[in-house]
């Protein structure tokens, strides 16, 4: 077991069962973003608040939230007209935004900005009448949004397979994007057959794989060699926090994911000296607290953290959002009419 950056105890004392607890880990900048938008709402109009899909995906927050008046819809249709109606974190498509206005939705946009860089990515392709080829999965919300940008030039993979299963011409114009919450490695891969198999492939000038994604794979793929064992705590639904775990597995140690401490099976403890312990970008910290103090009562009581690197983004919410002291909540009515 590689111990170098977490300075392990001596050779010839006895170990304990411990804890690597890696960071960066947890919410990133656009859910705590999202999370304040749908706050800042209850606050300045009351509930109910209409938030369409699960604002970010992680039911103890979607449950949290619910207890508090806010009412979680499937689709903008669903939303009463003229109701206050906050878009999650994942972005949406041109048509429900076209829906939204119909119905006079009065709309806070939550989209991620990292998110909303990807859909000005996906315009600018199809203004250049290339193909766009979106690495992803199709069912993921964030994915439905970006292809809805150009539905009629927009084909999704999530393999180099599912693009050798295209059989398009070799001389097709290609712009890729990605979704924001893949694995590095994995995305690398379908990048490098794009280039391989077509001749004119033009990519975002940045990755679009999020900085809080790349960050928590980081420190998952350098926690994993010191553990036997990895928890990541998220949403089953979560993608980044699914990608973790298939991180953690691909650097050859035992993974799982543990949507809240109910979660997690004792089994997975035997034998298991040292267990990793991170979190999903839309994991809450409460949430890893408590498997750390489940973890405690079954004898993981020495926690060691291992920071990877240290995070300072934020984005901030719209001004008419923002709290003012001087302001009573009903001094304004920020929502926009979509």
């Amino acid at each position: 077991m590689n111990g170098s950056q977490s300075h392990p105890d001596s050779p010839n004392e006895t170990r304990r069962r411990s804890v690597v607890l890696a960071a960066p880990r947890g919410y990133c900048a656009g859910v705590t973003r999202a999370v304040d938008m749908v706050e800042r709402a209850l606050e300045l109009h009351g509930p109910p608040v209409y938030v369409r899909k699960e604002i970010v995906h992680n039911q103890h927050v979607v449950e949290e939230f619910r207890a508090r008046g806010v009412v979680f819809v499937e689709s903008e249709a669903e939303a009463p007209a003229g109701a206050i109606c906050v878009l999650s974190a994942h972005g949406v498509s041109p048509e429900v935004r076209r829906n939204a206005a119909e119905r006079h939705l009065r709309v806070i946009d939550a989209t991620c900005p990292l998110v909303t860089k990807v859909h000005t990515e996906a315009r600018r392709f199809a203004q250049q009448d290339r193909m766009i080829v979106l690495i992803g999965h199709a069912e993921h919300e964030e994915v439905e949004g970006t292809a809805g940008e150009a539905p009629e030039r927009t084909v999704v993979v999530d393999s180099v397979e599912a693009l050798d299963a295209l059989r398009l011409p070799r001389d097709i114009p290609i712009g890729y994007l990605t979704q924001t919450t893949l694995a590095v490695d994995d995305t690398r891969h379908v990048v490098e057959a794009l280039r391989e198999r077509f001749d004119d492939v033009q990519g975002p000038p940045t990755s679009d794989i999020c900085y809080a994604s790349q960050n928590r794979q980081v420190a998952v793929k350098l926690i994993a060699p010191q553990c036997e064992l990895v928890l990541v705590v998220g949403a089953r639904n979560s993608s980044n926090s699914n990608r973790l775990v298939e991180v953690a597995r691909e650097a050859g140690t035992e993974a799982h994911l543990v949507p809240d401490e109910t979660f997690l099976d004792e089994a997975w403890l035997d034998g298991v000296e040292t267990v990793g312990l991170t979190a999903g970008a839309s994991a809450p910290e409460i949430l890893v607290t408590r498997v750390l103090g489940r973890l405690a009562k079954v004898g993981y009581q020495d926690v060691r953290h291992f920071e990877a690197t240290s995070e300072d983004v934020t984005f901030s919410l719209p001004a008419w959002l923002r709290p003012d002291p001087g302001r009573r909540p009903d001094d304004a009515d920020g929502a926009r009419e979509a």
